[in-house]
C-alpha cells in the first residue's frame, strides 16, 4: 500500500478491498467508514477505474485557497512582534482584527507565535483537582468579592489592588475599583456602586480576611467587622470561603485581568488609578460581552434599596462609639473633637456619639439620629494653641514686672503732683512722717 497515504485513506482501501472481494456488502462498508450506501458507491467507482489513487485526495500537494499569503504572514508577525508580543494568542487574533483590520483564527496566530518564538505550547492537561460548583440560577443571589494586589501599570504608575466583584451564576463582572490597597472602606465604596446599579444582592462570598470577619480566638461570637455589620444593616447575607479554590469564579475572574486588563491599559495608555477608575465601566461592559453567560433562571435576584442616597452612605461608613466629656469634646487618632452647640449642652455630656467615617473622605458625628456640629483640631494644633496661651501670659507677667520696677525706682514726682498734697503721716515711698 502507498506510504503516501493518510490513516482515513488507508482504513478505506481496507474496506474497498472487502468489499471488491464480496466479504462485506455496501451497507456494512458504509457503517465501517460512517458514510452513506450513496458514498460507498462513487468510492467503489474511483477504486475500480483508478486503483489506490483514486482513494487519495486530489488536492494533496496543491496550496489551499485559503491559504495566509505571505504579505500578510510578514505583517502578523511585524505587528505581534511589535505590541502584542507578550499577548495570549486568543487576546493577539482580537487585537489584529480590531486594531489593524487583519483576520486570523486563533489557532492560526497560536501557530505564527510559536513560528516567531513568542509562545511556547503548553505541554500535557492541566487536571481540575477540585470539582466545579453548579453555579447559582439567579444574577445576584451570590457576588463574589476579592482583591488582587498587582503591579498594575507596569510601573507607569503605582503599585495598587483592584477590588473585583463578580456574579456567580453568570460570570459578569459587576463593579471594579483600584484601590492603593485592600481596606474596609475600599469595600463599602464598590459594595456602594454596586447597590446604586444593581441593587441588594443576596448574599457575599469572600475569603477570611480581617475585613469581613474577626479571626482572632475567644471572641464573642456575635462581635463582626465594620463591613459584616454594613451589609446586616442592609440584609445582605457574608459567606466566607474555607479556601481560594471554593471561590475559583472570582480567582479565574483575577487571573483574567491580570492578564487582559493590563495589556488593555498599556494600550489604551492609562497609568494611574484616577485614570482607570474612569475608564474601567467601558471594559466591564467589553469584557462582559465577551464572557459572561445566560443564566438558568432569567429574574433578577436583587433588591432595589428603599432608602435614600444619604441613609446608604452613611450604612456603607466606618462607625466609632466616642463618650462626650463635660465640656463636650472627645478624642480620636491624635485629634480633638469639639461638639458645637447653641445652649448648655447639658444633655450631652457623657452621651455616646456615632462618628462616621465616610468612603469619600468626609466625616459627620451623630447623637440620637442628628448630626452634630463640631470642630476638630490635630496634635500639633492643640501643642501651638498650647504654647500662643502661654506666649500671652508670658507678656503679662512681664509687664507686671516691670510696673514694679518702675514703682521701685525712687523716682520723685512732679512738684503739682497729688502725692504733694497728701495729709500729714506716714511717706508711701520713703516711710517717715512728713510734717509741714
Amino acid at each position: 500500500m502507498d506510504m503516501m497515504m493518510s490513516q482515513k485513506e488507508a482504513i478505506r482501501a481496507q474496506v474497498m478491498e472487502l468489499l471488491t472481494a464480496d466479504k462485506i456488502d455496501q451497507k456494512e462498508a458504509g457503517k465501517r467508514l460512517s458514510v452513506s450506501v450513496r458514498q460507498i458507491k462513487r468510492i467503489v467507482r474511483c477504486y475500480r477505474t483508478e486503483g489506490l489513487p483514486g482513494l487519495m485526495s486530489k488536492k494533496r500537494g496543491i496550496p489551499s485557497n485559503r491559504r495566509l499569503n505571505e504579505a500578510t504572514k510578514r505583517l502578523s508577525i511585524e505587528l505581534i512582534g511589535t505590541h502584542y508580543r507578550d499577548f495570549g494568542p486568543t487576546l493577539a487574533s482580537e487585537k489584529l482584527f480590531e486594531r489593524h483590520d487583519i483576520t486570523l483564527s486563533v489557532e492560526r496566530t497560536r501557530q505564527l507565535m510559536i513560528e516567531s518564538g513568542f509562545w511556547k505550547p503548553r505541554k500535557g492537561v492541566r487536571v481540575c483537582v477540585h470539582p466545579m460548583r453548579e453555579r447559582r440560577a439567579r444574577l445576584g443571589e451570590l457576588i463574589q468579592i476579592d482583591g488582587s494586589p498587582h503591579d498594575w501599570f507596569e510601573g507607569r504608575g503605582e503599585y495598587c489592588t483592584l477590588l473585583v466583584f463578580i456574579d456567580d451564576a453568570t460570570g459578569k463582572l459587576m463593579q471594579l475599583r483600584f484601590t492603593p490597597t485592600e481596606t474596609t472602606l475600599g469595600y463599602m465604596h464598590v459594595l456602594h456602586d454596586h447597590i446604586a446599579a444593581h441593587g441588594l444582592p443576596a448574599a457575599l462570598y469572600s475569603d477570611k480576611h480581617g475585613i469581613f470577619r474577626i479571626n482572632t480566638k475567644d471572641v464573642d461570637p456575635e462581635a463582626e467587622t465594620q463591613f459584616s455589620r454594613a451589609a446586616r444593616e442592609l440584609g445582605i447575607a457574608c459567606i466566607h470561603a474555607n479556601s481560594p479554590q471554593a471561590k475559583g469564579r472570582v480567582e479565574r475572574a483575577n487571573q483574567t485581568l491580570q492578564d487582559r486588563l493590563v495589556k488593555e491599559m498599556r494600550l489604551a495608555g492609562i497609568n494611574n488609578m484616577v485614570e482607570a477608575n474612569d475608564w474601567l465601566p467601558a471594559y466591564i461592559a467589553d469584557y462582559n460581552r465577551r464572557f459572561a453567560v445566560v443564566p438558568k433562571d432569567p429574574k433578577d435576584a436583587h433588591l432595589p434599596y428603599q432608602g435614600t442616597t444619604e441613609e446608604l452612605t452613611r450604612t456603607l461608613s466606618v462607625q466609632v462609639i466616642k463618650t462626650l466629656s463635660k465640656n463636650l469634646s472627645c478624642q480620636h487618632q491624635g485629634e480633638l473633637i469639639q461638639v458645637e452647640t447653641s445652649g448648655t449642652g447639658l444633655a450631652m455630656r457623657g452621651a455616646k456619639v456615632a462618628l462616621h467615617q465616610h468612603f469619600n473622605g468626609t466625616r459627620e458625628l451623630r447623637w440620637r439620629k442628628r448630626k452634630l456640629s463640631y470642630t476638630s483640631m490635630t496634635k500639633a494644633q492643640r501643642q501651638a494653641t498650647e504654647a500662643d496661651s502661654k506666649a500671652v501670659n508670658d507678656r503679662v507677667d512681664k509687664a507686671l514686672t516691670k510696673r514694679k520696677m518702675i514703682r521701685n525706682t525712687g523716682h520723685k514726682p512732679a512738684a503739682d503732683h497729688p502725692w504733694r498734697n497728701m495729709p500729714i503721716g506716714k511717706s508711701a515711698t520713703d516711710g517717715h512722717h512728713v510734717t509741714r
